[in-house]
């Protein structure tokens, strides 16, 4: 029997707008349900459905049957009873979940005692051991800290652990490893497989992160304008959609072990709730779309087994094993000129020689003193090639964004030295200084927050022109708009009127104006979805291509990474742990840091996920204004583990510098024991091997 049934479900905001439209889905015991889907497809909403945890007006039709129980129209004290006890959620962000003026202890054992006649002690040392399930080291000291003094990923362990203190039969999961860091959500998705095996719960997993997917679930949910479109096994859905949405999906992704080249993009974006198209809400963006689709929306009919598709043209798609390059057009982009000169002839535009970035720790409201230092940056060094993209890529805190800052800057460091374009930074007066930030431009992660929303975007982009003296800005602002596929007409827009994919092509415009030679990206496609990401991918690669650009980009998603740049420095704890070319990085990684961020990173391939061996990291990244003596690396080092006393005492005492291997010219580590080992497909028969 079903734990969990949802039949017709509908969500309407404001009389007439439909968030969720006719959602039907059963989870069994010790389940994974899927859902994925863009932002807006209604995903979310629904699981809030289930949940009661919709505004008041929301108007919520179909039944959620909870173990044959109906849940709409319940009333708030029934409601109550059921939350935490029988189905739990575990939200997005956990911060904003927590209370922060109560202890995590103190939040966790309030959910035990509201659904269980236990004592406060009794509680309290619940509490504990649920912590202690969840892997938070010191789990008797650490519930008594408060939410603000976790870090992101311990906090969402601690969330983990709220939701199955009263073992649950059901988990709902919405997004919960968006905000985190690629081995911080290992350990998330390892505490999720642990805490199910405990309580044997079904989990309805809510992502857009199709590779947490393949990993987790059993069967997958694909929603679009509020509706089902597909939905069957994971490896039918994977391996053989049927929906042109679906293979849109997962051909857009970029995976760390695929091929290079350009991804597939979907054109276009979701529709808005209140505006849907006649026909199928997918045809303006599907490249299949006939006269038919306009005609009505198709229904979700069974397609053989357990299987169900919602496209007239789905029986077409399976009779011709059609894929999802076939059916979406693969970009073509022009190769660049400037590449084809050896690295060693081309020019370097960007040098950083043991640049150090220290800050003052503070403490004292009103007469402060310094009680130590905050070592962000402490003494990194890498070069960028006229044409090249460089990759910066490391855990939150490993000093990425402060690298930046500095270079951005154009002030002398601390220490070492900035070079950009052959200048030294130390050297710049103002005059040089303002000349050269034309050629040094940067675009930010969150294009809504970095686009002036009382401005249009003909004087967004018109700006840094009108500032450096061009004459003819009209002119330059059509152009420019025309250089990242976006229309001269949408010029006198605001940014709040475009889709995110269009905001960040703004930013992108804003940042050409001047023409520069180095870009810099600051995780310029975190905040999008993965099919709108595609797109601005292949734009950033076409745009270094035909304008000669050098690229220094910044991103924890190091699939993304592979895609676009030419050579990749991972940071640890600011410095640099191993620098190479990402044939050499990805394929041979030599650092056990880099070893575990490639095997953590979770690839969209059902049969891979279920096999593959995965370098799980323990603890957090430590202080930056405590670093560990020696090698930084070694709180947290699988390998440190299987030293000998000598060979532990060198890593203890003595900071290893990035030495070249053998094996290859560009590629070097951080570490006294570097050895190249396969890890993105390595599966655990292999290493039993």
């Amino acid at each position: 029997m079903s734990i969990l049934e949802v039949k017709d479900l509908t969500v309407t905001f404001s009389g007439d707008i439909q968030a969720v439209r006719g959602v039907s889905y059963e989870v069994e015991r010790g389940e994974v349900l899927g859902i994925v889907g863009e932002s807006g497809s209604g995903k979310s909403v629904t699981s809030l459905a289930v949940m009661g945890l919709l505004p008041p007006n929301a108007v919520v039709s179909g039944s959620v049957l909870l173990h044959g129980r109906e849940l709409l129209g319940m009333k708030e004290d029934e409601q109550v009873k059921v939350r935490g006890k029988t189905i739990s959620m575990i939200f997005q962000d956990p911060l904003s979940a927590f209370t922060p003026v109560y202890t995590i202890g103190d939040q966790i054992a309030e959910a035990v005692r509201i659904h269980q006649k236990i004592g406060k002690d009794k509680a309290a040392k619940r509490a504990v051991e649920l912590l202690d399930l969840v892997g938070i080291p010191h789990p008797d000291v650490r519930a008594k800290a408060f939410p603000h003094e976790f870090s992101g990923g311990m906090r969402q362990r601690a969330m983990i652990a709220m939701a199955i203190a009263n073992d649950p039969d059901l988990l709902i999961c919405d997004e919960p490893t968006t905000a985190l860091d690629v081995t911080i959500q290992a350990q998330v998705l390892e505490v999720l497989k642990t805490a199910q095996r405990e309580t044997g719960a079904g989990i309805v997993m809510i992502t857009h992160d199709l590779g947490v997917i393949a990993g987790m679930a059993d069967r997958v949910l694909v929603m679009y304008a509020g509706r089902p479109v597909e939905q069957g096994s994971v490896d039918d859905i994977y391996y053989r959609p049927r929906m042109p949405y679906t293979m849109g999906l997962l051909a857009s992704i970029p995976r760390v072990d695929g091929e290079e080249g350009p991804l597939v993009p979907i054109e276009g974006n979701p529709p808005s709730p209140s505006a849907l198209p006649p026909g199928c809400p997918f045809a303006p963006r599907c490249p299949m779309k006939v006269d038919m689709c306009d005609d009505e929306e198709p229904p979700l009919t069974p397609f053989g087994g357990n299987r169900h598709v919602a496209c007239i043209r789905s029986h077409e798609i399976e009779h011709k094993g059609l894929t999802g390059a076939d059916v979406f057009p693969v970009p073509v982009i022009p190769p660049s000129e400037v590449v084809r000169v050896p690295r060693a002839e081309r020019a370097t535009v960007l040098e950083l020689e043991d640049m150090i970035r220290h800050y003052p720790l503070m403490k004292g409201a009103i007469f402060k003193r310094r009680v130590g230092t905050v070592y962000a940056v402490d003494g990194i060094s890498l070069d960028i090639a006229e044409g090249e993209t460089l990759a910066l890529v490391g855990e939150s805190g490993c000093g990425k964004t402060t690298t930046l800052q500095q270079i951005m800057q154009l002030q002398p460091p601390q220490g070492g030295r900035v070079v950009v374009l052959g200048k030294d930074s130390a050297k710049l007066d103002k005059a040089a200084r303002r000349s050269l930030r034309g050629d040094l431009q940067i675009v930010f992660q969150d294009p809504m927050a970095a686009l002036d929303p009382r401005m249009p975007v003909s004087d967004i982009i018109a700006e840094p022109l009108r500032a450096h003296g061009e004459k003819d800005v009209a002119g330059k602002v059509k152009e420019l708009l025309r250089l990242v596929g976006l229309s001269p007409e949408h010029a006198e827009r605001y940014p709040q009127q475009f889709s995110g994919g269009q905001r960040q092509r703004i930013g992108i415009a804003r940042a050409l104006a001047l023409e520069p030679k180095v870009l810099v990206l600051d995780e310029p496609v975190s905040a999008l979805d993965v099919s709108i990401q595609a797109g601005v991918i292949n734009l950033l690669e076409e745009l270094k291509n035909r304008l000669g650009l050098s690229y220094l980009f910044v991103a924890h998603d190091l699939a993304v990474v592979r895609h676009l740049a030419d050579r990749v420095a991972v940071m640890y704890l600011g410095r640099i742990a191993e620098i190479g070319t990402v044939e050499n990085v990805y394929e041979r990684p030599a650092h056990p840091y880099t070893q575990a961020l490639l095997s953590a990173i979770p690839l969209p391939d059902p049969e891979l996920e279920r096999t593959r061996k995965r370098i799980l990291l323990e603890g957090d990244l430590p202080s930056p204004a405590d670093p560990p003596s020696g090698c930084r690396f070694r709180t947290r080092c699988p390998k440190f583990a299987r030293l000998g006393e000598a060979e532990r005492r060198r890593c203890v005492d003595e900071e290893p510098s990035v030495d070249r291997l053998a094996s290859t010219v560009d590629h070097g580590a951080a570490c006294h024991y570097a050895e190249e080992v396969e890890v993105i497909t390595a599966s655990d028969n292999q290493e039993e091997e």
